[in-house]
């Protein structure tokens, strides 16, 4: 008799964590992937489906009162979002904020779809369902759940989704929105526990008018407190991404004093240059003769305009000439093979942004490195079948640390360094590619590919 019953409850408790993760699903498919990805997926579900039978014995137990239910619930949400992180490479508070999101959803639509049941129960609509009644009550129930779920996501979730990756999180909005969240599991699991005792025929069915509109108040403040929560978090995106805009025009300020830097180093280096070839040019005529020593050094003395390239996209052989001309004059190493020419699907002002981050921070890592021989920069550009590759790699010294796919500023001043390579990942989701960057044995390597064809490509 137990097993059979604590079957019913693993039933219940499997179609909630169904409905949860579809909502994981949409919420989170577009997040960076951790490695073995499919593998601790399965792993997880499995691990998570074992925790849920142990639970629907407890459920028999306990399920009837309210700190019951409530514990259930809190725990199956705590597991998932665990589940989560293992199997994403994101920030833990992203991924808690992404889980809130699509459990306020799965709740929402839940409670929708009791609105709709228990206005039927109470107008007698489903009389006729006789014997069929469990197959007619599970078919209108996923009919509801997805067009209430199709319609929660393209209302209340599409945008949302699209601008939680790499999110700079206001945790008292976040708080806010779990404390919401909490309240209305505690009142869901109140009011589905005492008006199961109260109802007649059936569950949710109240023939008593009063009782039929207490409970439908219930349901509908539930589905309210969810949409507040769904809210608050959309107006976290706001802040983040309005902060994001303030933090953006800051690098950019940022970005074009040091541009300014760069180019008056490298208009100073070329009058210098200029000066000594004038010199040169001078004393040979003078001396009326041509040695060869002496042609060595007016050779050594032009071998800087050796450093412009040539890669097929103005854009970038603007920029690639001017970081070549600054890496000259500091002793760097800058090799670079780069085919511009496919990168005509990038506005300019990205092109030019996403190359310059790349460069700069590189030249920031190895102009700390000590030995010379390893102030090396490399690049390439080159596509390969339908694909377009970007791959940089420079020697760094000291500890290197990952959070979120991206390497950390160890900069005191978090709010104007660390951007670089935010904003580099942002230019690349935006033209739908996938971009990766490690480091090993003091070399930090960072690849990113794009779809020539158009396609979206999905990060691991």
């Amino acid at each position: 008799m137990i097993e059979q019953v604590a079957g019913i409850y693993a039933r219940i408790i499997l179609e909630f964590l169904a409905e949860l993760y579809i909502f994981y699903a949409l919420t989170m498919h577009g997040f960076n992937r951790s490695r073995s990805f499919a593998a601790k997926l399965i792993a997880g579900l499995a691990a998570v489906a074992a925790i849920a039978f142990g639970l629907s014995f407890f459920y028999y137990f306990y399920g009837s009162t309210v700190v019951g239910r409530i514990a259930i619930y809190i725990v199956l949400f705590v597991v998932s979002i665990i589940h989560a992180r293992i199997c994403l490479d994101e920030k833990t508070k992203t991924i808690i904020l992404a889980c809130s999101l699509a459990y306020a959803a799965q709740n929402l639509t839940y409670k929708l779809f009791l609105v709709f049941y228990c206005s039927g129960e109470y107008f007698g609509l489903f009389e006729n369902w006789g014997q069929n009644f469990e197959l007619y009550y599970r078919l209108t129930y996923y009919a509801f759940f997805i067009v209430a779920a199709a319609a929660v996501y393209f209302v209340l979730m599409r945008r949302q989704i699209k601008r939680l990756a790499d999110s700079l999180i206001n945790y008292r909005m976040m708080a806010i929105s779990i404390f919401v969240l909490c309240i209305t599991v505690i009142l869901c699991s109140s009011e589905d526990v005492h008006f199961a005792a109260l109802s007649t025929g059936g569950e949710n069915r109240f023939d008593n008018y009063d009782i039929f509109i207490l409970r439908q108040t219930g349901n509908v403040f539930s589905a309210v407190c969810c949409a507040t929560v769904m809210v608050l978090i959309s107006k976290t995106m706001v802040e983040r991404d309005l902060k994001r805009e303030v933090e953006y025009l800051q690098h950019a300020v940022r970005q074009g004093q040091r541009q300014y830097e760069i180019s008056k180093d490298t208009i100073d280096m070329i009058n210098i240059k200029c000066h000594d070839i004038k010199y040169k040019v001078n004393s040979l005529l003078a001396g009326g003769g041509v040695t060869e020593e002496a042609l060595a050094d007016l050779q050594q003395s032009i071998k800087i305009y050796d450093t412009r390239v040539a890669t097929g996209n103005k854009i970038l052989d603007v920029l690639l000439t001017e970081k070549s001309l600054y890496c000259e004059q500091n002793g760097i190493t800058f090799s670079c093979m780069a085919d511009g020419g496919a990168l005509g699907f990038i506005e300019e002002g990205d092109l030019y942004c996403l190359f310059g981050n790349i460069i700069d921070n590189a030249l920031e890592a190895v102009s700390a490195v000590s030995q010379r021989e390893r102030k090396v920069i490399n690049l390439v550009v080159k596509t390969k079948n339908d694909m377009l590759v970007v791959q940089q790699e420079n020697y760094f010294e000291g500890e290197l640390k990952f959070e979120g796919g991206l390497p950390q500023t160890t900069k005191s001043d978090k709010n104007y360094h660390g951007f670089g390579t935010r904003s580099i990942r942002m230019i690349v989701h935006k033209y739908g590619g996938a971009m990766t960057a490690r480091a090993r044995d003091g070399v930090f390597y960072l690849s990113i590919i794009f779809s020539l064809d158009g396609k979206k490509l999905q990060n691991k």
